[in-house]
């Protein structure tokens, strides 16, 4: 049997799994797993989330696994789901629910793929507490450390699954977090004054973590404990933006009319020369088609791929970020009980995939024009949160817990033992503790964790890892069909739409062709642009 090695058990490597049940040959499969249960990934674990903490991703969204998330849902006991406040009688395929549950029916999902792998002659192992810390491709095939010892055997091909990469928990005092998920989960974090960088979702994130140890949310209320009269909450960023509510959509995505799969393709025919703004003005087109009254509105004939975030968020910013919540949650709910699609947000939510599939395929200063601009006029569309998180950071206003800040370009942070303090040219602000929620940052080749491998890569001079289509190593040669590589902080820089389970599923379904043979082409080009 042709021996594969997935490293990591979270979405990715889960539906990497999956997909390899395909193969008409059966493989030897090993699953290692760092954390004491496979199959759940950091995102999902009871470990490092809340049951406040609400999964980004409905049901109809997530690729399913056998069967459907809310198929699966309706075997679970009332009593069970009544733990996450969730009722059977109620489920539906558009909720937003807990995401540690959503880690029970990846855990769930990943012991029924075991099994029927085994059912169809695959050789299965699944190692949990196993790290593995270094990996080295030769021409015998591709040597594992795990724990820091040797395995006692090479695998033919090894997919790196592994998710996000978050700073050590050591990292951590009583004063700062640098990031929700490096210790504040385990944390008491006393009633003071809390600033958190960061509004987008990992901001939310933090936010739960903490008010959840001071109060309780009872009908869309927060009712703060008499002992933490003290608590107040900043989340401050550069624009004091907050995301805005998912909003209702055919799902599957209808067809695009204009900037399709193919004209995209046909446009990277022609060259990188030009390229972004090529696109644009056929996302223009498409937009036009889509909703002419909203383009006539923002003046987007006037428009450029550069100008576009301005416009996007003008009006954003000219009213109260929890004003324009509350709206925009009215908004929501009323469009989501008439079944009534935005136009203008469909179209974009449904562009940003196909534009996606072209920033492997700019030059350098248009790969940075896109990331300063167009990359976050989708980000802030496909990445809308759930209503009942509106909810939660509006009750904690009225409760006159949390406030937004916003910082501007320019401003200078010092962090110390006991508090941090932020300087504009205006004001100065302190704060008792301090959780620094902007996400995931794309990571280098030197970042790596696997030090023989990272040798090898950093010797082509490549600044990130070359993949092909299957997400196999391109060089140097010896890497070549022997180590997929789907490991997101590094795909980040050319893949900015990177996260999120569909994703997962469709990467999981490439690199899991490289069981079968080599990728045909590379997929990115050999440029870095610095973050």
């Amino acid at each position: 049997m042709k021996k594969i090695a997935i490293i990591g058990s979270g979405p990715t490597g889960i539906y990497t799994f999956f997909s390899l049940l395909n193969n008409k040959t059966p493989l030897s499969i090993s699953v290692f797993e760092q954390e004491k249960e496979a199959g759940v990934g950091m995102p999902y674990s009871a470990e490092d989330n809340s049951r406040l903490m609400l999964a980004n991703i409905a049901s109809i969204e997530i690729p399913p696994l056998f069967i459907t998330y809310l198929d699966w849902l309706k075997t679970q006991s009332q009593t069970h789901l009544a733990r996450y406040g969730v009722d059977k009688n109620s489920l539906h395929d558009r909720q937003f629910l807990p995401r540690i549950l959503l880690g029970e029916f990846f855990r769930d999902r990943f012991l029924a793929i075991v099994e029927e792998a085994k059912k169809r002659g695959f050789a299965v192992q699944v190692y949990e507490s196993s790290c593995v810390t270094d990996i080295d491709a030769h021409a015998d095939g591709v040597t594992l450390s795990v724990n820091n010892k040797p395995f006692r055997e090479n695998v033919d091909l090894a997919i790196v699954a592994t998710g996000h990469v978050w700073p050590d928990e050591d990292e951590a005092t009583r004063a700062y977090f640098s990031s929700p998920w490096s210790g504040l989960m385990d944390a008491e974090v006393r009633p003071c004054h809390v600033g958190i960088m960061g509004t987008s979702l990992s901001g939310l994130d933090a936010a739960m973590a903490v008010v959840m140890q001071h109060g309780t949310f009872v009908d869309d209320q927060f009712r703060l404990a008499e002992k933490s009269q003290k608590l107040k909450m900043t989340l401050m960023s550069r624009t004091g933006i907050l995301p805005e509510a998912d909003f209702y959509c055919p799902i599957p995505y209808e067809p695009l009319a204009i900037l399709t799969q193919a004209v995209a393709e046909a446009e990277i025919k022609k060259g990188a020369d030009g390229l972004l703004d090529r696109i644009f003005t056929l996302m223009v087109k498409e937009l036009r088609i889509a909703d002419p009254q909203w383009c006539d509105a923002i003046n987007l004939h006037r428009l450029n791929a550069d100008t576009l975030l301005d416009a996007w968020f003008a009006d954003r910013k000219k009213h109260d970020p929890f004003l324009w919540a509350e709206d925009n949650l009215q908004e929501v709910v009323r469009n989501k009980h008439e079944k009534r699609t935005v136009a203008w947000r469909y179209a974009v939510l449904r562009l940003h995939d196909v534009v996606g599939e072209i920033v492997p395929h700019l030059n350098k200063k248009d790969s940075e024009r896109f990331k300063m601009g167009l990359a976050r006029v989708f980000i802030d569309n496909y990445a809308a949160i759930p209503p009942q998180s509106i909810r939660r950071l509006l009750a904690l206003r009225e409760a006159g817990i949390l406030s937004i800040l916003t910082l501007g370009n320019e401003y200078e942070l010092d962090i110390g033992n006991d508090r941090t303090v932020i300087t504009t040219q205006d004001t100065t602000w302190q704060f008792d503790v301090f959780i620094d929620a902007r996400g995931q940052k794309p990571l280098k080749t030197k970042d790596l964790p696997f030090p023989t491998l990272r040798k090898q890569l950093l010797a082509t001079g490549d600044e990130i890892p070359d993949v092909g289509e299957d997400y196999t190593l391109q060089a140097p040669e010896s890497l070549c069909g022997r180590v997929a590589f789907g490991a997101i902080p590094w795909l980040m820089h050319d893949q900015p739409f990177v996260q999120g389970l569909a994703e997962c599923a469709e990467r999981g379904k490439a690199m899991a062709k490289a069981a079968e043979k080599p990728a045909s082409r590379p997929r990115r080009k050999l440029f870095f642009v610095e973050n």
